[in-house]
Protein backbone atom coordinates (compact mmCIF):
# COMPACT_ATOMS: atom_id res chain seq x y z
CA UNK A 1 0.00 0.00 0.00
CA UNK A 2 0.81 3.56 -0.56
CA UNK A 3 1.86 5.39 2.90
CA UNK A 4 -1.12 6.81 4.26
CA UNK A 5 -1.53 10.52 4.29
CA UNK A 6 -1.28 11.77 8.28
CA UNK A 7 -2.00 15.06 9.65
CA UNK A 8 -1.14 15.40 13.24
CA UNK A 9 -2.63 16.62 15.94
CA UNK A 10 -2.20 20.36 16.59
CA UNK A 11 -3.19 19.82 20.46
CA UNK A 12 -1.63 16.80 22.83
CA UNK A 13 -2.67 13.39 20.62
CA UNK A 14 -5.28 11.27 22.38
CA UNK A 15 -7.70 10.35 20.14
CA UNK A 16 -6.85 9.42 16.29
CA UNK A 17 -9.56 9.08 13.30
CA UNK A 18 -8.44 6.66 10.72
CA UNK A 19 -11.03 7.35 7.56
CA UNK A 20 -11.01 4.85 4.46
CA UNK A 21 -11.87 6.36 0.67
CA UNK A 22 -14.17 5.12 -1.93
CA UNK A 23 -13.33 2.89 -5.09
CA UNK A 24 -10.96 4.78 -7.74
CA UNK A 25 -9.66 7.34 -5.16
CA UNK A 26 -6.87 8.29 -2.74
CA UNK A 27 -6.37 8.94 0.96
CA UNK A 28 -5.54 12.67 -0.45
CA UNK A 29 -9.53 12.45 -1.98
CA UNK A 30 -10.60 13.16 2.00
CA UNK A 31 -8.04 14.30 3.86
CA UNK A 32 -9.07 17.75 3.73
CA UNK A 33 -11.98 17.43 4.91
CA UNK A 34 -11.65 15.51 7.71
CA UNK A 35 -8.23 17.77 9.11
CA UNK A 36 -10.96 20.37 9.05
CA UNK A 37 -13.82 18.44 10.88
CA UNK A 38 -11.38 16.80 13.57
CA UNK A 39 -11.09 17.99 17.02
CA UNK A 40 -7.12 19.37 17.89
CA UNK A 41 -6.61 16.35 19.67
CA UNK A 42 -7.00 13.83 17.18
CA UNK A 43 -4.94 12.89 14.44
CA UNK A 44 -6.24 11.46 11.04
CA UNK A 45 -4.85 8.96 8.86
CA UNK A 46 -6.18 8.67 5.65
CA UNK A 47 -4.75 5.17 3.93
CA UNK A 48 -4.78 4.70 -0.10
CA UNK A 49 -6.00 0.71 -1.15
CA UNK A 50 -3.91 -1.13 -2.98
CA UNK A 51 -4.35 -0.95 -6.65
CA UNK A 52 -5.95 -4.27 -8.34
CA UNK A 53 -8.47 -4.94 -11.34
CA UNK A 54 -12.09 -3.91 -10.25
CA UNK A 55 -14.65 -6.81 -11.64
CA UNK A 56 -17.35 -3.87 -11.43
CA UNK A 57 -15.24 -1.46 -13.89
CA UNK A 58 -14.64 -4.62 -16.37
CA UNK A 59 -11.18 -5.21 -14.84
CA UNK A 60 -9.60 -2.20 -15.26
CA UNK A 61 -6.90 -1.37 -12.60
CA UNK A 62 -7.61 1.30 -9.88
CA UNK A 63 -6.78 1.73 -5.83
CA UNK A 64 -9.55 -0.74 -4.48
CA UNK A 65 -9.97 -2.30 -1.28
CA UNK A 66 -11.57 -5.09 -2.37
CA UNK A 67 -12.62 -6.62 -5.73
CA UNK A 68 -16.03 -5.37 -6.07
CA UNK A 69 -18.16 -7.92 -8.41
CA UNK A 70 -21.56 -6.31 -8.42
CA UNK A 71 -23.26 -3.52 -5.98
CA UNK A 72 -26.55 -5.90 -5.57
CA UNK A 73 -27.47 -6.50 -1.98
CA UNK A 74 -27.75 -10.63 -2.62
CA UNK A 75 -24.91 -10.60 -5.40
CA UNK A 76 -21.34 -12.14 -5.36
CA UNK A 77 -18.80 -10.89 -2.94
CA UNK A 78 -15.05 -10.82 -2.77
CA UNK A 79 -14.65 -12.36 1.00
CA UNK A 80 -10.89 -13.44 0.86
CA UNK A 81 -10.40 -9.72 -0.28
CA UNK A 82 -12.65 -7.99 1.90
CA UNK A 83 -10.71 -10.56 4.90
CA UNK A 84 -7.26 -9.33 3.84
CA UNK A 85 -8.31 -5.81 3.38
CA UNK A 86 -9.55 -6.14 6.98
CA UNK A 87 -6.24 -7.41 8.38
CA UNK A 88 -4.90 -4.28 6.99
CA UNK A 89 -7.12 -2.06 8.87
CA UNK A 90 -6.85 -3.79 11.81
CA UNK A 91 -2.84 -3.66 11.51
CA UNK A 92 -3.48 -0.01 11.68
CA UNK A 93 -5.23 0.29 14.89
CA UNK A 94 -2.79 -1.83 16.44
CA UNK A 95 -0.07 0.48 15.27
CA UNK A 96 -2.46 3.10 17.29
CA UNK A 97 -3.00 1.01 20.15
CA UNK A 98 0.99 0.43 20.79
CA UNK A 99 1.59 3.72 20.22
CA UNK A 100 -0.48 4.44 23.38
CA UNK A 101 -4.02 5.63 21.58
CA UNK A 102 -6.65 3.06 23.29
CA UNK A 103 -9.31 1.55 21.21
CA UNK A 104 -11.90 3.49 22.66
CA UNK A 105 -10.10 6.44 21.41
CA UNK A 106 -10.00 5.57 17.61
CA UNK A 107 -13.04 6.23 15.09
CA UNK A 108 -12.90 4.11 12.36
CA UNK A 109 -14.27 6.06 9.09
CA UNK A 110 -15.10 5.46 5.14
CA UNK A 111 -17.12 6.49 2.38
CA UNK A 112 -18.96 4.20 -0.29
CA UNK A 113 -16.57 0.82 -0.59
CA UNK A 114 -14.25 2.31 2.32
CA UNK A 115 -17.66 2.99 4.51
CA UNK A 116 -18.33 -0.52 3.97
CA UNK A 117 -14.60 -1.63 5.35
CA UNK A 118 -15.19 0.37 8.28
CA UNK A 119 -18.17 -1.33 9.39
CA UNK A 120 -16.84 -4.64 8.79
CA UNK A 121 -13.28 -4.28 10.37
CA UNK A 122 -14.91 -2.53 13.15
CA UNK A 123 -17.49 -5.27 14.20
CA UNK A 124 -15.03 -8.03 13.73
CA UNK A 125 -12.40 -6.48 15.49
CA UNK A 126 -11.46 -7.80 19.02
CA UNK A 127 -11.72 -4.21 20.98
CA UNK A 128 -15.03 -1.83 20.88
CA UNK A 129 -13.67 1.12 18.95
CA UNK A 130 -14.82 4.58 19.98
CA UNK A 131 -17.04 5.02 16.86
CA UNK A 132 -17.66 4.16 13.09
CA UNK A 133 -18.77 6.15 10.45
CA UNK A 134 -20.31 4.86 7.27
CA UNK A 135 -21.26 7.22 4.42
CA UNK A 136 -23.11 5.83 1.90
CA UNK A 137 -22.08 2.25 2.26
CA UNK A 138 -23.18 -1.14 3.25
CA UNK A 139 -21.94 -4.22 5.74
CA UNK A 140 -20.28 -6.34 3.29
CA UNK A 141 -20.58 -10.79 4.34
CA UNK A 142 -23.73 -9.37 6.60
CA UNK A 143 -24.79 -13.15 6.38
CA UNK A 144 -21.73 -14.02 8.70
CA UNK A 145 -23.14 -11.93 11.28
CA UNK A 146 -24.26 -12.08 14.70
CA UNK A 147 -21.58 -14.79 14.44
CA UNK A 148 -18.82 -13.31 13.53
CA UNK A 149 -19.09 -10.18 15.62
CA UNK A 150 -16.84 -9.67 18.24
CA UNK A 151 -17.60 -6.23 19.37
CA UNK A 152 -19.95 -4.85 22.27
CA UNK A 153 -23.17 -4.19 21.24
CA UNK A 154 -22.63 -0.63 22.92
CA UNK A 155 -20.44 0.27 19.46
CA UNK A 156 -21.55 3.42 18.06
CA UNK A 157 -21.91 3.73 14.66
CA UNK A 158 -23.07 6.64 12.28
CA UNK A 159 -24.09 5.80 9.50
CA UNK A 160 -25.28 8.18 6.48
CA UNK A 161 -26.49 7.62 3.10
CA UNK A 162 -28.08 10.07 0.38
CA UNK A 163 -31.27 9.20 -0.89
CA UNK A 164 -30.88 9.61 -4.37
CA UNK A 165 -27.70 8.02 -4.16
CA UNK A 166 -27.89 5.83 -7.84
CA UNK A 167 -24.76 4.20 -6.92
CA UNK A 168 -25.17 2.28 -3.64
CA UNK A 169 -28.77 2.50 -3.28
CA UNK A 170 -30.72 4.10 -0.62
CA UNK A 171 -32.20 0.68 -0.07
CA UNK A 172 -29.23 -0.97 0.04
CA UNK A 173 -28.21 1.99 3.01
CA UNK A 174 -31.53 0.95 4.90
CA UNK A 175 -31.21 -2.54 4.67
CA UNK A 176 -27.70 -2.66 6.40
CA UNK A 177 -29.58 0.15 9.32
CA UNK A 178 -31.85 -2.62 9.73
CA UNK A 179 -29.53 -5.39 10.19
CA UNK A 180 -27.23 -3.16 12.23
CA UNK A 181 -30.31 -2.68 14.71
CA UNK A 182 -30.05 -6.40 15.36
CA UNK A 183 -26.51 -6.30 16.24
CA UNK A 184 -26.38 -3.05 18.14
CA UNK A 185 -27.86 -1.12 20.60
CA UNK A 186 -28.09 2.32 19.27
CA UNK A 187 -26.87 2.17 15.54
CA UNK A 188 -27.52 5.83 14.22
CA UNK A 189 -29.25 6.13 10.59
CA UNK A 190 -29.37 9.60 9.01
CA UNK A 191 -30.40 9.97 5.67
CA UNK A 192 -30.02 12.92 3.05
CA UNK A 193 -32.94 14.29 1.14
CA UNK A 194 -31.60 14.80 -2.66
CA UNK A 195 -28.23 13.84 -1.93
CA UNK A 196 -26.12 11.69 -4.72
CA UNK A 197 -23.07 9.41 -4.29
CA UNK A 198 -21.09 11.96 -2.55
CA UNK A 199 -20.82 14.11 0.74
CA UNK A 200 -23.10 17.30 1.89
CA UNK A 201 -21.75 20.08 4.34
CA UNK A 202 -24.86 19.06 6.15
CA UNK A 203 -23.76 15.56 6.30
CA UNK A 204 -19.99 16.72 7.63
CA UNK A 205 -21.62 18.68 10.11
CA UNK A 206 -23.25 15.74 11.28
CA UNK A 207 -20.17 13.63 11.49
CA UNK A 208 -17.94 16.60 13.23
CA UNK A 209 -20.67 16.18 15.86
CA UNK A 210 -20.47 12.38 15.93
CA UNK A 211 -16.85 12.54 16.45
CA UNK A 212 -16.78 15.32 19.01
CA UNK A 213 -19.02 12.96 21.17
CA UNK A 214 -17.26 10.30 21.57
CA UNK A 215 -13.47 11.46 20.88
CA UNK A 216 -14.43 14.24 23.35
CA UNK A 217 -11.04 16.29 24.79
CA UNK A 218 -9.22 14.82 27.70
Amino acid sequence: MAAPIVITATAKHTATLIFLHGLGDTGQGWASAMAALRPAHVKVICPTAPTMPVTLNAGFRMPSWFDLRTLDASGPEDEEGIKQATKQIHSMIDNEIKDGIPANRIVLGGFSQGGALALYSALVFPQTLAGVVSLSGWLPLHKSFPGAMKVAKELPILQCHGDCDPVVPYKWGQMTASLLKTLLKDPEFKSYRGLMHTSSDEELRDIKHFIDKHLPTQ
